[in-house]
Formats: C-alpha cells, sequence, structure tokens
C-alpha cells in the first residue's frame, strides 16, 4: 500500500478551560483526488487542518505530511502543501498582479504563469485591485494562488462558506480540474454536504472531535441505506422533512441513503458526545 500522504495518530488538541477540539484521531489519507472533510462549526475542522500546516502543536498524538513533522519541520513541510484559510484575505491596497509577485517573492518555485492561466479562464484581470473583486473572484484568486505552489497537497479549510452558489459551482469546477490535470491531493473542508457531493472522492465525516466516517464516496453509497422505523442496528437519527424520522443503517434498508444522509446520521451517532470548539 503507497505511504499515505497525511496522517494523524491519536491526535488530541485541548485548549485551556478544558476544551477538547480533537479527541485521540487516527487517519491516513491516500495520494489523489478530492477528500470532503465535512461536519458541523465547532466540530474540530479548521483545528485538525492547522495542526497539518503546522499553525497548531498537537497536545498528544501526531500529524505527518507526506512523512514530515509539520511542526518540527514547519518549512519543509509547508513547501508540500498549498494552503487556502477559513476566511481568505486579499491584501485590499494590491492588485491581482502584486499579490503574485508577493507569492514569486515567498516561494521561488512559485508558477506564476500557472496561476495567470487560471485567472484568465475566469476572466479575473491581473491588474485589478483586491478590494474591487467579488467574493467570488477573491476566492478565485486565492486558489489560484494556492494551484500555483504547483504543491502535492492543497488544504482548504472552509473556502466557499462565504460564497454564493454560482461562485461555489465555479470554484470546485476549478478546483477539481486542477486536482485531476496535475494528479494532486485536496482535503477539501466544509459543513455543507451538498458544496462538496460533485466533486470529493473521500468523504471523511467529523464531529465532536472524532472521525466518524473515513470512506470513498463510492462505498459510503454502497453500504448505507435508511430506514423509516426504527431498527436497533441504526447508526444514528434524524428528522426528515414530513416531521418523521429517518434511521440509517449499514446494509440492506428501504432504500439506498443519499450521502447527506450518510453524514446526517453518522453526525446523530456522536451527539450524544460532549461539544467541543
Amino acid at each position: 500500500m503507497p505511504e499515505p500522504v497525511l496522517e494523524a495518530t491519536q491526535l488530541t488538541k485541548r485548549y485551556r478551560r478544558g476544551v477538547t477540539a480533537l479527541a485521540g484521531i487516527d487517519l491516513e489519507l491516500p495520494a489523489g483526488g478530492i477528500t470532503a472533510l465535512v461536519g458541523p462549526n465547532a466540530a474540530g475542522k479548521s483545528t485538525l487542518i492547522k495542526t497539518w500546516v503546522g499553525f497548531e502543536k498537537a497536545t498528544r498524538g501526531s500529524v505527518r505530511v507526506m512523512g514530515i513533522d509539520p511542526w518540527r519541520h514547519r518549512s519543509e513541510a509547508l513547501a508540500r502543501l498549498g494552503y487556502i484559510p477559513q476566511s481568505p484575505s486579499l491584501y485590499d491596497s494590491l492588485s491581482v498582479d502584486d499579490h503574485l509577485d508577493l507569492a514569486v517573492q515567498l516561494r521561488p518555485d512559485f508558477d506564476r504563469q500557472y496561476a495567470e492561466q487560471r485567472l484568465t479562464q475566469l476572466d479575473i484581470p491581473v491588474g485589478r485591485g483586491a478590494r474591487s473583486l467579488s467574493g467570488g473572484q477573491q476566492a478565485q484568486v486565492a486558489l489560484a494562488l494556492a494551484l500555483g505552489t504547483r504543491a502535492p497537497i492543497l488544504l482548504l479549510d472552509e473556502p466557499l462558506a462565504s460564497l454564493d452558489p454560482l461562485a461555489r459551482r465555479e470554484f470546485l469546477h476549478v478546483l477539481t480540474d486542477a486536482v485531476r490535470a496535475d494528479g494532486a491531493t485536496a482535503l477539501l473542508s466544509s459543513h455543507i454536504v451538498t458544496d462538496v457531493e460533485q466533486a470529493c472522492d473521500r468523504l471523511i465525516v467529523l464531529g465532536v472531535g472524532r472521525v466518524l466516517l473515513h470512506e470513498t464516496v463510492a462505498e459510503a453509497m454502497a453500504q448505507h441505506a435508511v430506514a423509516t422505523t426504527e431498527r436497533p442496528d441504526a447508526i444514528g437519527d434524524f428528522a426528515a422533512g414530513d416531521g418523521s424520522r429517518i434511521y440509517l443503517v449499514r446494509g440492506s434498508g428501504e432504500r439506498a441513503a443519499t450521502l447527506e444522509e450518510i453524514v446526517l446520521g453518522y453526525l446523530a451517532s456522536g451527539r450524544s458526545t460532549a461539544a467541543v470548539a
């Protein structure tokens, strides 16, 4: 089996006042494709990503980026990462062109031509000032900057949260096209399943600081079903639109489960666990 590109081993992160963001997480992410990291707000998604970037130090356990400890060897790990934080911010006083210049200064191997090509495809002039761009355009510039690193791993921390539906779709199209063309590995965090359903190959459901599910989308869809009557083998249950209950099961049921129902069922399974920040 190929070596995983991202690893977390018994990863625990605690903050002051006893807040536990991650509770003994074990994960191995193989190379290639797009993995959706899905969970509600305060599930620990950003904390997990930040430990791989080297911005957070594990309280216990460890993480690796292509075998590298990002806390001890941050520059080596960052050289293998393209990162978009939860609230990607451009410098209002700079143009898109200035941002590209800055990227070259920070990373001499930055592929400026590649980033410009992505922006040209989206009709975003590099001479435009950052403050004059729409939210969707700013997100696309942030993505172009991440893609321009030509890093083998892309970590995207809820970049779609503030975008309208059309901007989200365009962002995902560019991301999917780039990952497929370059053979990169992307981890895309979101709390909205429908945003990532069209693009992801693998699914991680994170709730209350724990991994509730980690499978390929194909495996998850093939192995889960729903029932409308209570079953002892139900993974979790949640309210349907008509007020009835839906029970997620692994195996046979009344019908196949949608990806959203799979996520909701697993999140429901963890709701008795103490909340995390």
